[in-house]
């Protein structure tokens, strides 16, 4: 703390969500003795750091409250004393995003943020960048709570906690909260009415439902959101392909999103290499949110978060991430589904690994709520999906081109053989200025006239 007020660090500050992360401490501005608030960003995000860093300023102001925002780019310094960093980077900037997806789509093969081989780069990137910033936070405040909600937030999570031991980290997202949301309004009832149980990883969860009597209505909630022909997302951000209900009955359970990936691979590929071809994949799309975003964020008069913020996809983020910080710091021992350790809580995966599970935030951190086992059909995906997470990180931190290699082969939505060898070099190609890791694997491909002018030709038409 510094003069006995907290201090709060963003990682990421020039943001597009940092809007919603202003409003959800001003929201709690009686639970927060906020001192000063510090938005941190690259030289790349300087201008976007400037310009949002304003209306965090305004919004402040506005709020009546004595709040110190401060920006900076110096990260170093910034995180002297901190009590909370917050993590909402993304490493190479969208431009990275859209070589995620278009360069698996070229192939026929998903792109996507945080699925298939787009998700395994993102992770590459950002997973190293996260040890830097705890090697940051031992000298300036080895005391601090480090809440991420970068994304792939379970690999990242489970990188800072058991690779760079970083026990005080709590991964974030906030599909759950969408599925909450949505579960409650199709009732009819308030979200304070029923009670969810979450279980699996990052993006690979599943959920059951009781109501406020302690009755399971998980089956009633199947029929009710999947069992009609209108089904729909409750995700912004990726196709409303309709799950078989069928499957669902099965399971017993409640899938997430981007379980569409998995249980409806064909058509969500589809679509998205008909997006491809369009020239309108996800990051293309997100690029021009997040154009007409900024825009309204320079206009001086505006001093509160647009409504146009909840088209960007990731909505809720940032205001769970306050919530947390106000439990924490509250001992509230509010419920809230992060990924954190397993402990136990789900017998099926390893003791120490990271999972995404309902547990309970007070002053300790998250307190998971025991799951159990999952049924054969369930416990299979997630075990070959957990073994795939842990590649990846070996990959991402030891920069083993062999181990990448292997990830890319066992993850379910990338063909095994020489393509996944193939996409795999041109991303690494692609992606090679935030890539250090893998400096010698990536000058050799370079060689590889081929793929450098494939790569090269396909990105012109970014």
């Amino acid at each position: 703390m510094e003069n006995g007020k907290l201090k709060i660090v963003t990682i990421g500050g020039g943001s597009s969500y940092t809007p919603e992360l202003m409003e959800g401490y001003i929201k709690r501005k009686d639970q927060l003795n906020i001192g000063k608030i510090v938005l941190v960003d690259i030289p790349e995000g300087e201008e976007k750091l400037n310009i949002v860093g304003a209306m965090a300023k305004r919004m402040v102001k506005a709020a009546g409250l004595d709040w110190e925002v401060e920006l900076t780019l110096d990260r170093f310094e910034a995180l002297k004393n901190a009590d909370f960093v917050t993590t909402q980077f993304r490493v190479g900037l969208l431009d990275a995003r859209v070589k995620d997806e278009r360069i698996p789509l070229s192939h026929g093969v998903l792109g996507q943020e945080t699925n298939g081989a787009g998700g395994m780069f993102k992770a590459f990137r950002t997973i190293p960048v996260i040890g830097q910033i705890i090697d940051d936070m031992r000298v300036q405040c080895p005391d601090a709570w480090l809440i991420d909600f970068t994304n792939p937030a379970g690999i990242v999570t489970e990188a800072a906690i058991k690779h760079f031991g970083w026990e005080k980290t709590i991964g974030l997202c906030n599909v759950p909260i969408n599925h909450v949301t949505t579960v409650a309004e199709k009732l009819g009832v308030e979200k304070e009415d029923l009670h969810f149980r979450f279980a699996g990883l990052n993006h690979f969860h599943w959920h059951r439902v009781w109501d406020k009597d302690g009755n399971e209505i998980t089956d009633k909630v199947i029929e009710l959101l999947y069992g009609q022909e209108d089904a729909e997302s409750d995700l912004k951000n990726i196709h409303d392909a309709s799950f078989h209900v069928e499957q669902l009955r099965d399971l017993k359970m409640l899938p997430c999103g981007y379980h569409r990936y998995y249980y409806i691979e064909d058509e969500m590929l589809q679509h998205s290499i008909e997006e491809f071809k369009g020239g309108k994949t996800r990051a293309q799309v997100v690029k021009e949110t997040e154009k007409r975003l900024f825009e309204l964020y320079k206009d001086p008069a505006l001093d509160y978060k647009p409504e146009e913020l909840t088209q960007r996809g990731g909505t809720h983020y940032s205001d769970a991430a306050c919530e947390i910080i106000a439990s924490i710091v509250n001992n509230k021992g509010t419920q809230m589904v992060v990924s954190t350790r397993n402990n136990g809580t789900i017998t099926d995966l390893p003791y120490d690994c990271i999972v995404e599970v309902s547990a309970t935030i007070d002053s300790r951190g998250a307190n998971p709520e025991n799951w159990g086992a999952f049924m054969p059909a369930a416990r299979g995906m997630i075990q070959l999906m957990k073994a795939m997470e842990e590649t990846v990180i070996r990959a991402a931190i030891d920069g083993d081109y062999n181990a990448a290699l292997h990830a890319f082969t066992i993850n379910p939505l990338v063909p095994g053989g020489k393509l996944a060898k193939r996409i795999l070099d041109e991303l690494l190609y692609a992606h090679k200025k935030h890539l250090p890791q893998f400096a010698d694997k990536i000058a050799e491909i370079e060689k590889d006239e081929d793929i450098v002018s494939y790569v090269d030709e396909l990105m012109k038409s970014n």
